[in-house]
């Protein structure tokens, strides 16, 4: 498939066959291991702009008129050339610029996009696909260059709302893992261009998916939390999670909200307050049997880590980010520790450096090598023979590849858990999850299939090559995610493809293994049915 054959119009660009997916291991080795991937409807077909793949994550209604077409044109180029400019982007101009012009089109990236080796090497899915439709736009009807020059480079295209309507779904085929930023030897970063790419058409246009936008960022600023929790809801949790510990640990204790000055404000993903509470009272029990002055917050916004932005839109981001430096200011704590949530390190840590300045530029860090301080030195009393059952590591992109986080996870797990192993690759070289950049939540008609399907299919084929030894559902198995969005693309993908029932593989985070070793617990803390 060429370049500008994404002009063109057609029902449907490319259509995914089971056939030609990537092949799984066993259990998974056979024809028909594949779920049937959801087809679209005759409805949404007729509603949504769908001609790239049949797949739809975003749901763009189709223009009722030619005019409408020709102004959102309008405003695709118009937001492109502000993405040009270092006073529109104040956030990656130069790296973008490197990467739309240094890219020699070698492909050495391919093989390592998840995505594109999972769908069984897709041409659109070609991680330098999207960058160089972009170059040509730019180049045509930005710099203007002559019909000669792009005929003789062979960089012409049409550009009009098919080509835009596609490059805004395609844009959402890629999680933003960087893997192919890490294997380029011009440190050409296609996924950060997948990303500004998503940048012209929420910023610009007012088009994302309602999952980032609408049920994300803005019910985050506007309620407090994007899983809808209230400040009033939050504090009923709390009374909930502080039940359950005394029910596990026989202990009454305190998880502290706003409490001034602090040594931590711990910044925790709101979805573990409702899906996994026991990772927020495994913190809780972890932090009081080492003695540590810590804090959560009830103010709006600053209990939820979470900041989806970091997707879709550089404006968004900012709100938020800001949000949650003035509530660690008014809490005068010491600084911020970032819970198990990659996004939010990404978020808080990485991106936030470029807005929080003076005294917003509250001291920020993870807290895993915090957590293994208190395990390696000993601060906490561990039995390791408590987690006595194969385990192995999913690596979060943003903690390990973006920010180097890659050795504390493996100290600890190493010291309290007697069967662990690695997953091949691992560390900075580790696969995508399959649900990041927003992929994890984006629910919208067949998309959760394509993401469990190709998104996560890498993954998936690790995490099974792992346990092949063990892979009998008579033996117990634990998928270790230091990651709110990891763990749910996790749980989505497990479902899926039924793989606790085939298996018998679960999954949870990394404080849940450190707390269910503490010999102080006389329960398990890890209870198998809560997966």
């Amino acid at each position: 498939m060429k370049i500008e054959d994404i002009s063109k119009k057609s029902e449907q660009l490319i259509t995914i066959k089971p056939e030609d997916l990537m092949p799984l291991p066993y259990p998974y080795d056979t024809p028909d291991a594949d779920p049937a991937m959801r087809e679209l409807t005759q409805d949404q077909k007729n509603r949504y702009e769908a001609s790239l793949d049949g797949v739809l994550a975003i749901g763009i209604p189709k223009p009722e008129t030619k005019e409408i077409e020709e102004e959102l044109i309008r405003k695709f180029l118009s937001g492109l050339a502000k993405l040009l400019t270092k006073e529109n982007n104040w956030t990656f101009l130069q790296p973008l610029l490197h990467s739309l012009e240094y890219c020699v089109k070698c492909q050495i990236c391919n093989d390592s996009c998840p995505v594109y080796v999972a769908s069984g090497k897709q041409e659109i899915y070609r991680p330098t696909y999207r960058p160089e439709i972009l170059r040509r736009i730019i180049n045509k009807y930005l710099k203007k260059q002559s019909t000669l020059s792009l005929k003789l480079t062979g960089s012409d295209i049409e550009l009009n709302w098919t080509l835009i309507a596609r490059l805004a779904e395609l844009s959402y085929r890629c999680t933003l893992c960087r893997r192919c930023a890490q294997v380029c030897p011009l440190g050409v970063d296609n996924g950060l261009i997948s990303h500004e790419i998503r940048k012209i058409f929420s910023q610009e246009m007012g088009i994302a998916p309602k999952e980032l936008h609408e049920s994300g960022t803005v019910q985050q600023l506007k309620v407090g939390s994007s899983t809808g929790i209230t400040p009033k809801a939050l504090g009923n949790i709390i009374s909930f999670m502080e039940d359950e510990i005394e029910e596990k640990t026989g202990k009454k204790i305190k998880i502290p909200v706003d409490k001034e000055g602090a040594d931590i404000l711990l910044l925790h993903n709101a979805g573990e307050f409702m899906a996994w509470p026991e990772n927020t009272e495994a913190f809780a029990i972890i932090f009081e049997a080492a003695g540590i002055n810590w804090t959560l917050s009830s103010e709006l916004v600053g209990y939820d880590a979470v900041n989806y932005g970091v997707w879709y839109d550089d404006f968004q981001f900012a709100k938020i980010a800001l949000r949650h430096a003035e509530v660690a200011k008014a809490l005068k704590v010491k600084k911020i520790s970032v819970g198990e949530c990659g996004h939010a390190h990404k978020a808080m840590m990485v991106i936030a450096d470029r807005i929080l300045t003076g005294d917003l530029n509250i001291p920020r860090e993870s807290a895993i090598p915090l957590l293994a301080d208190l395990v390696i030195n000993n601060k906490i009393k561990l039995d390791p023979g408590r987690n006595n059952f194969p385990i192995t590591l999913h690596d979060p992109c943003n903690m390990v590849r973006l920010m180097g986080i890659v050795e504390p996870q493996r100290q600890i797990l190493r010291k309290i858990c007697p069967q662990f192993r690695e997953m091949e690759p691992h560390g900075v070289d580790n696969y995508c999850c399959g649900g990041g950049s927003g992929f994890a939540i984006i629910q919208s008609m067949n998309f959760p299939d394509w993401r469990s399907a190709i998104s996560g299919r890498v993954k998936l084929k690790q995490v099974l090559e792992t346990f092949q030894d063990v892979i009998s559902p008579d033996i117990p198995k634990y998928v270790c995610a230091p990651c709110s969005n990891c763990k749910g693309q996790i749980r989505d993908l497990f479902n899926y493809y039924s793989v606790f029932e085939k298996c018998n593989i679960f999954y949870g985070g990394l404080v849940e293994l450190i707390a269910n070793a503490m010999v102080d617990i006389e329960k398990p803390f890890i209870e198998w049915e809560w997966h």
